[in-house]
């Protein structure tokens, strides 16, 4: 599967079905993805290489390789990627459309 570049890293998908998903997903040291939720769909993500830094809701907490996290639907989330940068696996389960990212706050603009 090919490998989408975002300003903040990469994001893999490895698999594909109905109702979930699963990508490998890279962020660069000191980047961070939007602070988001999701309507349609819920996450777990389980920390591969690196410490990173996850927001969920209002709370920042380091989090470690080995580690995991479960972000549930409308649940409000963000990592930033430490001074390695930071991989971990994330498997998606509900409806996994692209479209169901609300941006709440974003580094690079988008909406």
């Amino acid at each position: 599967m090919a490998v989408n570049k975002k300003p903040w890293g990469t994001s893999e998908v490895l698999l594909s079905e109905l109702n979930y998903k699963v990508k490998r997903i890279f962020v660069k040291p000191g980047e961070r993805f939007s602070l988001q939720y999701h309507n349609h769909r819920e996450e777990h993500w389980i920390i591969i290489e690196g410490i990173g830094y996850i927001t969920q809701y209002d709370r920042e907490t380091i989090i470690r390789p080995g580690e995991h996290a479960y972000i549930p639907k409308h649940g409000i989330h963000r990592l930033c990627g430490g001074k390695d940068g930071t991989t971990f696996i994330e498997i998606q389960r509900g409806e996994c459309s692209e479209d169901d990212i609300i941006r709440l706050e974003d580094d690079y603009g988008r909406v």
